[in-house]
């Protein structure tokens, strides 16, 4: 790896867990600067304005949920073993891969209401990530291990809420109980979109 690239990426790892922590609006290179011991021109170099990094960032962490959560996911068996493992790793996700948590989670919160190019390319990934749980899904009903008629846009709304319940349960509420509602939750929809007997 290019050593201009290795560095970027490296910021870029550093601006993550910032990020996650602070929320992409506190994100700046003058801060990210100062955690990093980079100068801030160097950093201007790399990503010329807040909103460019911003985007890189989106970019990055994208990339990272990619190998950690998706990749690995779609190498499980088709169908429900498959639903499984992609929240399986999705709870990992939260849990674990940044310090405050789940960055797009918390940049929705953040981006909602504030148009431009960051919302957009956040919009577009969230669009793109329930998309990934739809299609997970049809393969279950394609092995028979859902019903014909279950809704793949459904439970892929159904499912995100609850990831959104136990990002809120575990990081604001501290609930220790987070994960067991959030697995009682998701095994209630895949039991709802069994074929019936």
């Amino acid at each position: 790896m290019h050593k201009g690239t290795a560095t970027r990426q490296a910021v870029l790892d550093e601006a993550a867990r910032v990020a996650s922590r602070v929320g992409l609006g506190g994100l700046t290179i003058g801060s990210l600067a100062a955690s990093t011991r980079l100068s801030k021109s160097g950093l201007f170099a790399h990503f010329q304005s807040k909103e460019s990094l911003q985007l890189q960032l989106l970019d990055h962490a994208r990339g990272l949920f990619v190998d950690l959560v998706v990749r690995p996911a779609l190498g499980a068996h088709r169908g429900e073993p498959r639903v499984r493992e992609l929240l399986r790793r999705w709870l990992a996700w939260d849990a674990d891969a940044l310090p405050g948590g789940c960055l797009f989670v918390a940049a929705s919160a953040e981006l909602d209401d504030q148009p431009g190019p960051v919302r957009d390319r956040l919009v577009q990934d969230q669009r793109d990530w329930l998309d990934t749980i739809a299609q997970v899904f049809r393969t279950g009903i394609a092995e028979g291990h859902f019903r014909p008629g279950a809704d793949p846009v459904q439970f892929a709304y159904d499912l995100h809420g609850v990831m959104l319940a136990f990002h809120h349960a575990s990081r604001l509420l501290g609930d220790p109980d987070a994960a067991t509602r959030a697995t009682r939750a998701f095994e209630a929809l895949l039991s709802a979109a069994r074929p019936t007997s």
